[in-house]
């Protein structure tokens, strides 16, 4: 397998699906740039670390099942789907209990075998319509 992709793979399953936050400091560049799925920007490793714990205390057990992963040269991308439980707050809505499951789609750039950038897109129409229901 193509080394950015195990890089990438390596973030779902040991960063998310574990729940490692070692990974972070393995993984990452000290500048990483990351746009999440929920419309949230951070820069460095704390501010993600930051982002990281508010979904898992949102969604503790947030799994991302990747389902197609494709790379050239520096550049990765991922189509997931994630699945949890919504048992904290999450966009100002209070725990509903409900399991919930949307798309997203990443693109990962990978800098001296380190991640530099993510840009993630989430199904947040389909995300917010099983929070209200």
């Amino acid at each position: 397998m193509n080394k950015n992709k195990e890089i990438v793979k390596s973030y779902y399953e040991n960063l998310w699906n574990k729940k490692d936050k070692s990974y972070i400091d393995k993984l990452f560049h000290d500048d990483i740039l990351f746009r999440g799925t929920l419309d949230v920007e951070t820069h460095g490793k704390k501010e993600f670390e930051e982002y990281f714990d508010m979904i898992l205390h949102a969604l503790p057990n947030l799994y991302h099942g990747v389902e197609l992963m494709i790379a050239e040269n520096n550049l990765v991308s991922a189509r997931a789907i994630y699945n949890g439980t919504h048992l904290g707050k999450l966009f100002d809505i209070e725990a509903t209990n409900k399991r919930i499951r949307y798309n997203g789609a990443s693109f990962f750039r990978i800098e001296n075998d380190k991640i530099k950038e993510i840009w993630v897109l989430g199904d947040l129409n389909s995300l917010y319509k099983q929070l209200s229901k």
